[in-house]
C-alpha cells in the first residue's frame, strides 16, 4: 500500500527557501546599489580628485622612435642606415646646482669631490674625447657654472658621440651619479650612415640629423632618402611611465612601426668602376665637375650614377645630381635625334652629300664653324659622313634643306621620336627636356634657331634623357624609363616590386633604326669618336662638344663635352652617358676625354661580365697537359684518374702501392709499382702527407712533418730496418 505524503508538512519548508531565496536576491541588489552609487560618485563627483590622484602615478607619454628602412644595392649590400648619435649637455640651471637636498649638494660634489669632482671628471672627458687637456676640460666645464646667465643647454662636447660612447661616458666620476643629482642628460639625433662612402650617395640621398619633436620621425632631404621618406621613416609609437609596485616602469602603449627597407638598381661593382673611372679623368684633365651614368640596356635599370665635383681643396665629391637635374645645352649627341628625324621624313638618305665647304658658313649673318675649319673643313661629305665626324654645317645643312619653310614639322620629329617625354624619374629635383616650339610666344624663334637647334643648342637636356634616348637605339627602338629602384621591402620581404616600363614601343621604323646603329659605330670606327675604340668590347656611341653660355655670352666659361653610347655594339647590355665640364688641361674633346672614361667603364664592365668556356680557350704551348700526380695507393689514384678523363699509359701494374710520372713522348702518365717489404722502411717520397703517415705508422715508427705539398725528403733512408717508436721526419715541398 504506497504511503501518504503529508502536504501540510512541505509547505513550510517551501515557504523558507523562497524567503532565504528572496532575502539573498535583496542582498545582491543592496550591494549592486552600492556598487553603482560609489562607481557614479567616483565618475562624477568625485571626478577631478582621482584624475588628479592618475597623474601622479603616470608621466607623461613619450615617443618611441622607430628605426629608419635601410637602403640597398641590387645585390643586397647596405649603402645607407641609421646610427644614433647624441649630444652631450649639463643643465645648470637643475635644482641640484641650487638646493641643498642633504649636507652635500650636487654642487659641492662637483667642486669639491675626489672621487666624482670636477678634476677626476676632467681627465676622463679628456682621455675619452681628445679634444682638450685635463686642465682645459676643467676650465671649459667651470667657465658654465661660473656664468653670469647659467646655461640649461651647456654643450659638453661639439661633436657627436655613438651609443656605446655614451653608455662609458654616463659612467665617468660625477656623471655615473645620475641625472637628478648632475644635471647631465642628452639629445639624440641620428646619422645616416653611409658604408661605401661616395658612391652613389647623391642618388642615395641624405637625411636631416634632427628627430622631429612632434612626430618622432628622421626625414629626408634629397634623392631616394627624399622620395621614399614616407616609407623609410616608419611611424613612431607611445610609451608611458607608470608607477608600479612602488616603482617607475616603462609601458610600451603603442609599438612603433619601423620603416621599409629600399633595394635600388646600383650594382656596386659597377658603381665603383664608374666612379674610378670619372676621377680619374678629371684629375688628369682638371676639370670642373662631371657626371657618369650607365644603364641597363634591357630593363632601364640604373646600375651606376655618379656626380663628381671639384672642391675648394683641389679634391672631387659629390654635391649635386647633374645626371638628373641640369637642363643644359647637350652639343653634338643631339645631332643623332636631328638625322634620325629626317631620316624618318625622307628629307635624307645616308649617302647624300652636302657641301660643308672650308668649314664656315654664314647663314642669317650668323656665323657657324666646323671644329676643323683652321684645317679648311671636310668639304663635300656624306650625311653619314656629317654624324662621324661631327659635322655642324653638314647636319645643319641637311635640317635647313627639309624644314627652314616648315620648322614644326622637325620640332613634331623630335617629339615623335620621345625627346621630350616626362620620364617620372624617381629622384626629387628632376629637370626635363626643354625643347622650345618655332610657335611659342614666350620664347620665340630667331632665325638662326633652326639650325642651331639641329646641333645641339638653344634647347636644354639633362643628360640622363639623352641617355634615354641612346638607350633606346641600343634597344630595338623600344624606349624605357630610367628607374632606379628594384623592390621595397619589409623584414626582408618584397611589399612592391619595380618592373620595367615601356615609354614608346618604338621612337623609329627598323630601316632607319639599322642606319642610325651603324653610324653610331661609324663615328667610333671611323670617325671623332676613334679614341673610344677598344679592342676588349665593340662601343658605338656619338660624341658631343658644346660652349657654354654664361650671361648669354659663349666662350666665358669654357666647354662641356660629352660622349654617350653603349657596348658591346653587336648585343648591346649597357647604355652609358659621360659628361665633364669645364676642362682645363687639354684641348676640349667629347672623344678623348669623355669618351675615354666610356671606354674605361665599358672595358671593365664586360671583363668583369664576361665568362669563358675553357675548352673553346686556345691551348698555351707550355702549358702542362697532364696533372703532376702524386705516389699513393693504386686504387684511390686511378678513382681520381677516372673520374678526370686522365690517360695511363699501364694501368694494368699489380701492386697496391705505386708513384706515376708523365712520359713526355707520349703525353700520358706511367705508373710504377712501389714495393713495400716487411720490416723494412718504407719510401714515401713524392707522397701527400696521409699517404705517408698511413704507411710509416701502420709500421710503428712515428712521422713528424714540416712543411706542405708532397714528401720531398724523409730522415731515414728507404730499406732501413724498422725501429719500433723510432721518429721519422718527413720534409714537404
Amino acid at each position: 500500500m504506497a504511503e501518504e505524503v503529508d502536504t501540510n508538512e512541505q509547505a513550510p519548508k517551501s515557504n523558507r527557501i523562497l524567503f532565504c531565496y528572496f532575502l539573498i536576491v535583496l542582498l545582491l541588489m543592496v550591494v549592486a546599489g552600492g556598487i553603482l552609487t560609489r562607481a557614479c560618485r567616483t565618475a562624477f563627483v568625485d571626478r577631478d580628485h582621482w584624475l588628479k590622484i592618475d597623474s601622479t602615478q603616470k608621466r607623461p607619454d613619450r615617443l618611441v622612435y622607430p628605426s629608419r628602412g635601410n637602403i640597398y644595392s641590387s645585390e643586397g649590400k647596405l649603402m645607407a642606415t641609421s646610427v644614433p648619435c647624441y649630444y652631450l649637455y649639463i643643465d645648470f640651471k637643475a635644482d641640484c646646482y641650487t638646493h641643498k637636498t642633504k649636507k652635500w649638494s650636487s654642487l659641492d660634489t662637483l667642486l669639491y669631490s675626489k672621487r666624482n669632482g670636477i678634476d677626476s671628471l676632467s681627465v676622463y672627458l679628456s682621455r675619452k674625447l681628445k679634444d682638450r687637456s685635463p686642465a682645459g676640460y676643467k676650465k671649459y666645464l667651470l667657465s658654465g657654472l661660473n656664468a653670469k646667465r647659467k646655461s640649461r643647454q651647456f654643450r659638453v662636447y661639439p661633436k657627436m658621440v655613438s651609443y656605446s660612447d655614451l653608455k662609458e661616458i654616463k659612467q665617468f666620476p660625477f656623471f655615473r651619479l645620475g641625472v637628478f643629482k648632475t644635471g647631465f642628460y642628452t639629445s639624440e639625433m641620428v646619422r645616416r650612415q653611409k658604408p661605401f662612402g661616395t658612391l652613389a650617395s647623391r642618388t642615395i640621398g641624405d637625411t636631416y640629423r634632427d628627430i622631429d619633436p612632434e612626430t618622432g620621425l628622421t626625414k629626408g632631404m634629397n634623392g631616394l632618402e627624399l622620395q621614399y621618406d614616407s616609407l623609410l621613416h616608419g611611424v613612431a609609437g607611445l610609451n608611458s611611465v607608470r608607477r608600479l609596485g612602488g616603482g617607475w616602469t616603462n609601458v610600451v602603449e603603442v609599438e612603433p612601426v619601423e620603416g621599409m627597407d629600399i633595394r635600388t638598381t646600383i650594382d656596386i661593382e659597377i658603381q665603383d668602376i664608374t666612379e674610378k673611372s670619372l676621377v680619374d679623368m678629371l684629375k688628369k684633365i682638371d676639370a670642373a665637375s662631371g657626371t657618369a651614368v650607365v644603364m641597363e640596356v634591357k630593363t632601364g635599370e640604373v646600375k651606376a650614377i655618379t656626380n663628381m665635383g671639384r672642391g675648394s681643396d683641389g679634391n672631387y665629391y659629390e654635391e649635386l645630381n647633374h645626371a638628373v637635374a641640369d637642363e643644359t645645352e647637350p652639343g653634338s649627341t643631339f645631332k643623332v635625334a636631328s638625322i634620325m628625324v629626317a631620316l624618318e621624313d625622307g628629307v635624307c638618305e645616308p649617302t647624300d652629300t652636302v657641301d660643308t665647304g672650308k668649314g664656315v658658313y654664314m647663314y642669317k649673318r650668323a656665323r657657324m664653324t666646323d671644329h676643323n675649319s683652321h684645317r679648311g673643313g671636310y668639304g663635300r661629305i656624306s650625311v653619314e659622313e656629317a654624324i662621324w665626324n661631327s659635322s655642324n654645317i653638314g647636319v645643319a645643312k641637311t635640317i635647313l634643306k627639309g624644314y627652314e619653310k616648315n620648322p614644326m614639322k622637325y620640332w613634331q620629329g623630335l617629339e615623335r621620336i620621345g625627346l621630350m617625354e616626362d620620364l617620372q624619374l624617381e629622384i626629387p629635383g628632376a629637370g626635363r627636356a626643354k625643347i622650345r616650339r618655332p610657335d611659342d610666344e614666350k620664347r620665340p624663334w630667331s632665325k638662326i634657331t633652326l639650325p642651331w637647334m639641329s646641333f645641339g643648342y638653344e634647347t636644354q637636356i639633362p643628360p640622363i634623357y639623352t641617355l634615354a634616348f641612346y638607350n633606346a637605339i641600343a634597344n630595338g627602338g623600344k624606349m624605357i624609363r630610367p628607374i632606379f629602384t628594384k623592390e621595397i621591402m619589409r623584414n626582408g620581404k618584397t611589399v612592391q616590386r619595380f618592373s620595367t616600363e615601356v615609354i614608346r614601343e618604338s621612337i623609329c621604323s627598323e630601316r632607319t633604326l639599322k642606319i642610325v646603329q651603324d653610324m653610331l659605330l661609324g663615328v667610333v670606327e671611323k670617325g671623332t669618336g676613334k679614341a673610344v675604340h677598344s679592342d676588349v668590347v665593340r662601343i658605338a656611341g656619338k660624341t658631343g662638344t658644346a660652349q657654354i653660355a654664361s650671361g648669354g655670352v659663349y666662350r666665358r666659361a669654357g666647354h662641356q663635352v660629352a660622349f654617350c653610347g653603349y657596348f658591346p655594339a653587336e648585343n648591346p647590355m649597357y647604355s652609358c652617358i659621360v659628361v665633364i665640364r669645364q676642362p682645363r688641361i687639354g684641348y676640349p674633346s667629347g672623344g678623348t676625354m669623355s669618351g675615354g672614361v666610356v671606354k674605361a667603364i665599358a672595358e671593365k664592365v664586360y671583363a668583369n661580365h664576361t665568362t669563358l668556356d675553357i675548352r673553346e680557350v686556345e691551348r698555351d704551348s707550355l702549358a702542362v697537359m697532364q696533372p703532376r700526380v702524386k705516389a699513393g695507393e693504386r686504387l684511390a689514384l686511378n678513382e681520381v684518374l677516372d673520374e678526370l678523363d686522365v690517360r695511363i699509359e699501364n694501368d694494368e701494374v699489380d701492386a697496391g702501392w705505386v708513384s706515376a710520372a708523365v712520359d713526355d713522348s707520349l703525353q700520358m702518365l706511367k705508373m710504377k709499382a712501389l714495393p713495400l717489404r716487411e720490416g723494412l722502411v718504407p719510401n714515401v717520397v713524392g707522397m701527400g702527407a696521409k699517404d705517408a703517415v698511413y704507411l710509416l705508422e701502420r709500421a710503428g715508427m712515428r712521422v713528424s712533418l714540416s712543411g706542405m705539398g708532397r714528401v720531398s725528403a724523409q730522415s731515414v733512408r728507404p730499406g732501413t730496418r724498422i725501429t719500433k717508436g723510432r721518429t721519422v721526419s718527413l720534409t714537404l715541398k
